[in-house]
């Protein structure tokens, strides 16, 4: 599946924007001091204008695996309102300073207990299966929601190309580290890189989607440029961005914020208003875009696609 660019790779030219940023950023350094100046407001002066894909489209068809009837939350809000540790603890600087994080060339190995290891570019990536629109609800830990039309295919397709044997019991995903690029990295707000996992049997569930775009368009770098993992039924922390490596291992595997803090992240983080958090109610949710909150529905409202796998497990003690 080729993607339709219709601009130049920022990789062959020299955007004018490089001068002027420059400028620019010597400019905010002579007025604000350079030691005052943070390591995301140095990135935000230092980022370029545009992203090198940013509008590329993608070709997709509609998938009969989508949420209906609920309104989609506006492509602005989505990319302005992001929570991305790899860039900035707030929600509005990731989108400021993304510009500094250059997701291409790129490519993710898939290996451990496998019988076909392999590493895939990312145009070998978008071959392999035909790419699906789906509208998934998003649930985040903190309480808010959003109701987004992803872009991509399930990752199943990808686990069965490389046959998981039969050891084979957890996915475990590896997001990028690249401290240069991306400022976040550069303070100790969780153990780098990124870690993610799943139960293989979520993992190869028709809903857990290997992402790579949005609203038809390409993965903004602030939502997990360019491939990801999007999970509906679970908060939106497990869902990994910016994958390098997906690694199938016999044992569950360690998780950033699990390791952070395990009272409050456990590993499955499926959304259950009946499980609090231990500082806040996950009972009701806040939609984007809307002033009252909402009911929280049980395993984000997917519960006829993933609620057998759970079957016979204490949800409160496995939360």
């Amino acid at each position: 599946m080729k993607l339709r660019i219709d601009e130049p790779k920022s990789s062959e030219i020299t955007p004018q924007s490089l001068y002027l940023d420059r400028r620019r950023f010597l400019k905010a350094a002579a007025g604000f001091g350079a030691a005052a100046l943070s390591v995301e407001k140095i990135a935000e002066l230092l980022a370029p204008s545009s992203h090198a894909f940013a509008g590329a489209k993608l070709q997709a068809q509609k998938s009969p695996i989508s949420t209906t009837g609920e309104k989609l939350t506006p492509y602005e809000d989505i990319t302005h309102y992001n929570n991305f540790y790899e860039l900035s603890t707030d929600k509005e600087t990731p989108a400021k300073i993304a510009g500094s994080f250059h997701p291409q060339p790129w490519a993710v190995q898939i290996d451990g207990l496998v019988n076909k290891p392999q590493k895939l570019d990312y145009e070998a990536l978008l071959k392999l299966a035909p790419l699906e629109e789906r509208v998934y609800r998003h649930r985040c830990v903190e309480g808010w929601s959003m109701v987004i039309p992803w872009t991509g295919f399930p990752l199943k397709v990808l686990l069965d190309r490389v046959e998981p044997n039969s050891k084979a019991k957890f996915v475990a995903f590896t997001s990028v580290e690249r401290p240069s690029e991306l400022p976040g990295q550069q303070r100790d707000v969780l153990n780098w890189p990124y870690k993610e996992g799943l139960r293989l049997d979520e993992a190869m569930n028709p809903l857990t989607l290997f992402t790579v775009g949005l609203y038809g368009e390409v993965l903004p770098n602030q939502n997990g440029a360019p491939v990801r993992v999007v999970v509906p039924w679970k908060y939106g922390f497990k869902s990994a961005k910016s994958i390098v490596r997906i690694t199938l291992t016999d044992k569950m595997p360690p998780t950033s914020w699990n390791e952070a803090n395990a009272h409050e992240y456990g590993f499955y983080s499926n959304v259950n208003p009946q499980v609090d958090h231990p500082r806040w109610s996950q009972a009701k949710e806040r939609r984007i875009g809307e002033i009252f909150r909402r009911e929280t529905l049980p395993f984000n409202g997917y519960a006829n696609f993933v609620a057998g796998m759970y079957k016979g497990m204490d949800l409160r003690k496995d939360f």
